[in-house]
């Protein structure tokens, strides 16, 4: 005997190290591949929406815990021994071995859950002897893999409960309409039963014995202590779900992004506030109800906490679902769209920041004509001159433009790419200066996220110290499920940066940043928003709440925008035809103002912006023009300045002028002593500038002229200028609809406007003009010159080209 076992002991110990082996990879590394669903929760756990597997089937994606309720019920129904056996309950399955032959037919498998877990991974393998032996041989080897806490999720993620849903989390959400960790013993207990026959037992078919089937197990669990006699009537009280509910479809566009960015499958557990997203999609479907009358038919909102840089509320556009609006599964938060105006509050920062000009200084706003580019105001209205702050305060257009014009829309565009702007996918040259009037595309994702990194700029900047007062994470976009996004542009590349660098924070130094003191001037002019002859109606809009707001509106009225800051929040609206019709009374200011400011309404109470008094200075400023004060300046005020203002010019529109003793005219040493001149300062605006700016103010005061025994001009300044056209304009003359060509209209402003201005095209004399300056001209294709003469022999020549065709 001795000599066989001898013999045989090698092999022995080869099958037993086989056998080791089979055992040890018979269980496969991962027990399900099954697709999952894809479930958007809110920063409370709370579903607000999901999109369904792959396969068409409810299946969550697995669960992280197991509430006490659920565990208690389900070990009480199924494996009361769960805890203490390997895998296999040898007591179990005599039990039902002998309740088989009884009955004569399998009434009871025997199974322990971890069976369950075994038979639910091989999935629809035939009720046999066979099969019940693999399953045990498996059920082992996943007790020795697996934790009893994390067999137990196996189980529950993985159980079918009728129809499709599949799982304890999708069940819950399905039939109770809240999270498994919320169910009540009732709802717990009959979740607990209902798959040991899914089939058989599914809600709203079979509710009576489903019923029974849970009251027995609530009796167990009453005789087993787990609650008293009056919890269990009034568990017994609860009805039994009819049929499943509806999943939610709240946040529906952010669960699209989701799957988008990679999260198919997965729970995406969000920085959602529930509540607030209900709140704001309720106020945008209620002011996008009253829009559709006006054929507008989409709109979108965002809301960002600026503090923790997170997504409070994500409307991607108005959803309901079977409605006939057409472009609602268009997220329109991500989708690229002109901006409008929302630009000019960054160039307005931008020229601060580099000291271009000062938050006062007087802006152009008369016509301007480019060769491909005629800028106007919204209102084709113009004021001759405006203060910086007020036009951005008005939204004006050609203001903005000679910022750009200053500023180089080649820096601005490589600004906005480094701020965070995603869309300037063609190089500078492609928008030019139309880039801030909505010449270029914008995301609102985008554009609320770099208003939010200039808000934080701004506050944190005074509890910083010097050296980290600026940091490359003020401009981090937010995440909406904890993923922290980086900077999105090229915000600091190393040659923009100073060199002197402490634990990666920097000082602002030629950097693409923006300094806190030009953002603080900047929300300061978005603050107090004016519109000549829409006061009366935005007092309706009026809040408590202290908000600096910028809207837009494209060309051809096919979106509107607003944007709102304080210090806590960023909100950001659009309105609009996702397919980009567009439609009249489609303006930021009628169509999503409203909406933003019901939205902050909404929101909880807000506070105001600190001055960076650390980059701020008072400063010497002259009232009327804006720019630092001269020595000829009339009115001077004593303000807060950027310190980098403190390098900007002095007032140019300022002179001294010296009249004679009535003061009605100006003198020089030619025609009066010295000793009997008044000298005087005065504000002189240049003519063209000047023809607009009296209509709006009628106490400018034109200069007096020049005494008739005087020579020569005593002031170095303009006469007059071209209003139209432009040094080497090129123009269209269209033909009309009786065939003719239509005429050009030329115009020229002047300091004396009772002056005789004699006109002169290609030397060949066309007439005179008295007052209004004004002359309609029908000139020939080709090049030309018009030659303008004041009858004190001052001349203007302007050269300009007739087109024979469009784009010639």
């Amino acid at each position: 005997m001795k000599k066989q076992i001898k013999k045989y002991r090698y092999s022995i110990v080869v099958l037993l190290v086989l056998l080791s082996a089979a055992y040890y990879v018979c269980l496969p590394k991962t027990l399900f591949n099954d697709p999952y669903a894809t479930v958007l929760n809110a920063e409370n756990g709370e579903m607000l929406s999901a999109r369904i597997a792959r396969d068409g089937q409810w299946r969550f994606p697995e669960v992280d815990s197991i509430s006490d309720k659920y565990e208690k019920a389900l070990l009480t129904f199924e494996d009361q021994y769960f805890y203490s056996h390997p895998g296999v309950n040898p007591l179990a399955m005599g039990r039902a071995m002998v309740q088989n032959l009884k009955a004569r037919s399998v009434v009871s498998g025997g199974s322990t859950l971890s069976m369950q877990v075994i038979r639910m991974y091989r999935k629809g393998k035939s009720r046999n002897v066979y099969e019940k032996l693999v399953e045990m041989i498996l059920a082992t080897r996943l007790e020795l893999r697996y934790s009893k806490k994390n067999i137990l999720k196996l189980y529950a993620s993985h159980a079918p409960f009728g129809g499709n849903t599949v799982g304890i989390e999708a069940a819950s959400w399905r039939y109770f309409g809240r999270r498994a960790n919320d169910l009540s013993w009732a709802e717990a207990a009959l979740l607990a039963v209902l798959p040991n026959q899914p089939s058989l037992l599914y809600p709203g078919r079979n509710t009576a014995p489903l019923k029974a089937k849970r009251d027995r197990l609530l009796d167990k669990m009453y005789d087993e202590g787990f609650f008293d006699e009056t919890s269990l009537e009034l568990a017994k009280e609860e009805p039994i779900p009819s049929k499943p509910n509806d999943v939610p479809i709240e946040a529906l566009h952010l669960l699209d992004k989701g799957v988008k960015d990679g999260k198919e499958g997965q729970r995406l557990q969000t920085t959602l506030d529930a509540h607030l997203q209900r709140r704001v999609d309720r106020v945008v479907k209620n002011h996008n109800a009253l829009l559709r009358l006006d054929g507008i038919e989409n709109a979108s909102a965002i809301v960002l906490d600026v503090r923790s840089n997170t997504v409070k509320a994500y409307i991607g556009n108005v959803y309901e679902e079977g409605a006939s609006s057409t472009g609602q599964q268009v997220d329109v938060i991500q989708a690229p769209r002109s901006t409008g105006s929302l630009l000019k509050p960054i160039l307005y920062a931008s020229l601060l920041d580099e000291g271009l000009m000062l938050p006062k200084s007087l802006l152009p706003d008369v016509p301007v004509y480019f060769k491909n580019f005629v800028p106007k105001n919204f209102t084709r209205e113009y004021d001759g001159a405006v203060h910086a702050d007020m036009a951005l305060s008005r939204s004006l257009n050609i203001p903005a433009v000679h910022m750009l014009q200053d500023y180089g829309y080649p820096r601005f565009h490589e600004k906005l790419k480094g701020l965070g702007m995603t869309t300037l996918t063609q190089p500078a040259s492609h928008y030019g200066l139309s880039m801030i009037l909505g010449g270029s595309e914008g995301t609102l994702w985008d554009l609320t996220n770099i208003y939010a990194g200039m808000v934080r700029t701004l506050t944190r900047f005074n509890g910083r110290t010097p050296e980290k007062r600026y940091e490359k994470s003020d401009f981090e976009f937010a995440n909406y499920d904890g993923t922290k996004f980086k900077v999105q542009g090229s915000l600091l590349n190393k040659k923009d940066v100073s060199e002197k660098q402490i634990n990666g924070n920097i000082e602002l130094k030629n950097n693409k940043q923006l300094s806190a003191s030009s953002i603080w001037f900047t929300f300061k002019a978005m603050l107090e928003v004016y519109r000549p002859g829409d006061d009366a109606q935005w007092k309706l809009y009026s809040s408590a709440k202290k908000i600096a707001w910028k809207t837009g509106t494209s060309f051809g009225y096919r979106d509107g925008w607003a944007i709102g800051v304080t210090p806590e929040y960023v909100v950001g609206v659009w309105v609009g035809n996702a397919d980009g019709e567009g439609r009249p009374g489609l303006t930021g200011i009628q169509a999503a103002a409203p909406i933003l400011f019901d939205i902050f309404d909404v929101l909880p109470e807000t506070t105001w912006f600190n001055p960076p008094m650390a980059e701020m200075v008072y400063a010497p400023v002259d009232r009327q023009s804006g720019y630092l004060a001269s020595p000829y300046s009339i009115q001077v005020d004593t303000v807060l300045i950027p310190k980098v203002g403190l390098n900007t010019m002095a007032s140019p529109f300022h002179q001294r002028v010296h009249l004679d003793k009535t003061k009605n005219y100006r003198v020089n040493s030619d025609c009066e002593p010295v000793v009997d001149m008044i000298s005087t300062n005065w504000f002189v605006l240049p003519p063209k500038q000047a023809l607009y700016y009296k209509k709006r103010n009628p106490t400018y005061q034109e200069l007096p002229p020049l005494r008739s025994d005087c020579f020569g001009e005593s002031l170095d300044m303009e006469v007059m200028d071209m209003v139209y056209p432009e040094p080497d304009a090129q123009v269209y003359i269209p033909i009309n609809l009786e065939g003719e060509r239509e005429q050009v209209v030329f115009e020229v402003a002047h300091r004396k406007p009772n002056s005789e201005l004699h006109w002169h095209l290609d030397d060949v004399y066309l007439g005179t003009t008295q007052g209004n300056h004004v002359l309609a001209l029908t000139p020939p294709a080709g090049e030309h010159i018009i030659t303008v003469v004041d009858e004190e022999g001052h001349r203007l020549l302007r050269n300009f080209t007739v087109l024979e065709k469009v784009g010639e």
